[in-house]
């Protein structure tokens, strides 16, 4: 029963604590600070876990083919390069600030397996600014990333360099997701979240911070008019999603490069806001 206690008490002040270094600010949340040592190790540890965990069971294609690789190395210029860097390559000035700053992707080849570096590619990592590009290449481009990666540790600057000219004249044209498929309001739902739009709306059932720029979407299912001045349909619902600006150039919502595919599932998932 003692033991109880002492248990219990700890948990209490263990909580208590927590809740005043929270509510006072007293963790310093500038980027021009580094984690405390045990913070990092935590998050590192419980990233790479979770990472190992969410990739068991996917089936790796043939990634050995070079023409595959280039076509990787052109997509991982494009989209991979700025943060992450390569051979002889540093990242953006803007990636060399972020906390944590983006892995040395040559070091993260080694010691992942290819199953490992798809997940993170296609899903990202929250917390860590690392994007999910599922939203915005396919899994055949993904894959070819992958094939890239597990090679690029063996690429000198001068290799790399050599490859990137040859692959710059070719610039990767990204496949938009297929519109064929029935729309899905769950991955209408997630896309919501990836096409960033809580940064101006807020959303029931998703989490995100409280932002009013636009008006909050609860019961947008049944709202006559969309934005104001297109009748409420499944169709206007895509096109205002795909091409507000083209709807109402007045209007303050951006064309975010929203594909047919997830405009159809992100519409799913608003009409069942009732």
């Amino acid at each position: 029963m003692k033991t109880l206690l002492v248990l219990a008490a700890l948990a209490v002040g263990a909580v208590l604590t927590g809740a005043t270094v929270l509510y006072t600010g007293f963790y310093d949340v500038a980027a021009t600070r580094q984690h405390l040592a045990s913070t990092y190790a935590l998050v590192e540890t419980g990233m790479r876990e979770s990472v190992k965990r969410h990739a068991r069971g996917i089936a790796v294609p043939p990634l050995d083919e070079p023409a595959l690789r280039e076509r990787g190395l052109a997509h991982y210029g494009e989209h991979c390069a700025r943060c992450h860097g390569a051979p002889g390559v540093a990242p953006e000035a803007f990636a060399l600030g972020m906390v944590p700053a983006p892995a040395n992707l040559a070091h993260t080849a080694r010691v992942w397996t290819a199953a490992e570096l798809y997940w993170t590619v296609k899903y990202g990592i929250k917390m860590t600014g690392m994007p999910a590009w599922e939203y915005q290449l396919s899994d055949d481009e993904i894959w070819a990333i992958v094939a890239f990666l597990r090679a690029m540790p063996g690429l000198s600057p001068e290799a790399y360099k050599a490859l990137a000219a040859r692959a710059q004249h070719a610039k990767p044209q990204t496949t938009p997701p297929s519109a064929s498929v029935a729309p899905d309001a769950a991955r209408g739902k997630a896309a919501i979240a990836q096409y960033a739009c809580l940064t101006c709306h807020s959303v029931p059932g998703i989490v995100g911070r409280d932002a009013p720029v636009g008006p909050p979407l609860e019961g947008i299912g049944t709202r006559e008019y969309i934005a104001g001045v297109l009748p409420n349909t499944p169709e206007n619902m895509v096109r205002w999603l795909r091409v507000p600006q083209e709807v109402n150039p007045r209007s303050a919502m951006p064309d975010l490069g929203v594909s047919e595919r997830d405009a159809r599932d992100m519409a799913a998932y608003l009409y069942t806001l009732k």
